[in-house]
């Protein structure tokens, strides 16, 4: 079977990974995934390996293989770095990316720490801190006390600290690609708009932009860009590379493609049967998935 140009991938309560090829809607791979639930799905820089965030582990699937097995639970030797299962978290992995050169992996965990993985050396983190998005340098974390923290990879220490709502959970964070801005979600339906600012010791500093009260409700999810209205639940929403599609995962068991510019449904993925809970989308080199 010819590999799809753009992959979508989603995840559900129902217990299972899709594959689907976006411009078709078809869907030509599942995984079940029987032993946790996913909370999270990311795909790698280079495009090749999905990342599944679920309880208490971490696990990479091969985006261009067919086999329904993670790319390795055990160890799987590959020409850059040897994947396995990522197991030291004790509890629900809710977060987890990739630094932009795909070196590094980091993890946020409702065990109240926030671990950065070294993907050059088989299972190593060279980082873990109680308590994001990564930088070349930085991390920065939010957590359920509603503090946001950056944190220092090279001093291995916190670098700056605030607290937006006190005792307000921290839901989501989103950086802006070049690092000039910060958003973040809490459970007060609240969206902060920072700068990210320069500081003379290399310390990150946030100058307030707006404060939004954007929901009535607690929010999942944030992202730097128009929003789209749905009658159940987002739980999680990916843009295409070149920003003019929008890929989201609903409680209504779909996920579904958008056009940014014009604000519409271009296509509907279905075939999950709970609520779809993460998405994430592999275009590659393609500029839109139309």
């Amino acid at each position: 079977m010819t590999q799809p140009s753009v992959i979508l991938a989603t995840a559900s309560y129902d217990h299972t990974i899709r594959f689907w090829e976006a411009k078709s809607g078809r869907c030509y791979r599942t995984i079940q995934y029987p032993d946790s639930h996913v909370n999270r799905l990311e795909i790698t820089p280079d495009k090749r390996y999905l990342a599944a965030a679920g309880n208490p582990h971490i696990r990479l699937f091969d985006v261009n293989s067919n086999s329904p097995q993670p790319a390795n639970v055990v160890s799987f030797l590959l020409t850059e770095w040897q994947l396995m299962s990522y197991d030291s978290h004790t509890n629900n992995v809710m977060a987890v990316g990739f630094q932009c050169d795909g070196n590094w992996m980091y993890s946020g965990s409702e065990d109240g720490t926030v671990k950065i993985w070294d993907l050059r050396v088989v299972g190593k983190t060279f980082a873990s801190f109680a308590s994001g998005k990564l930088g070349k340098t930085e991390l920065i974390s939010g957590d359920q006390n509603g503090n946001i923290r950056v944190w220092d990879l090279t001093a291995n220490s916190c670098s700056c600290e605030l607290v937006p709502e006190v005792d307000t959970d921290v839901r989501s964070l989103t950086v802006m690609w070049d690092g000039s801005l910060v958003v973040a979600a809490n459970n007060h339906g609240t969206c902060y708009v920072w700068r990210l600012l320069r500081g003379t010791q290399t310390m990150t500093n946030f100058e307030p932009l707006h404060k939004l009260q954007a929901h009535k409700g607690y929010i999942l999810k944030c992202l730097l860009s128009p929003e789209f209205c749905h009658q159940r639940w987002v739980w999680d929403c990916v843009f295409s590379v070149d920003g003019a599609y929008l890929i989201t995962a609903s409680s209504d068991t779909t996920a579904r493609l958008w056009s940014v510019t014009s604000g519409k449904e271009i296509q509907m993925y279905q075939g999950h049967h709970k609520a779809t809970v993460c998405c994430a989308l592999n275009d590659g080199a393609e500029s839109s998935p139309s």
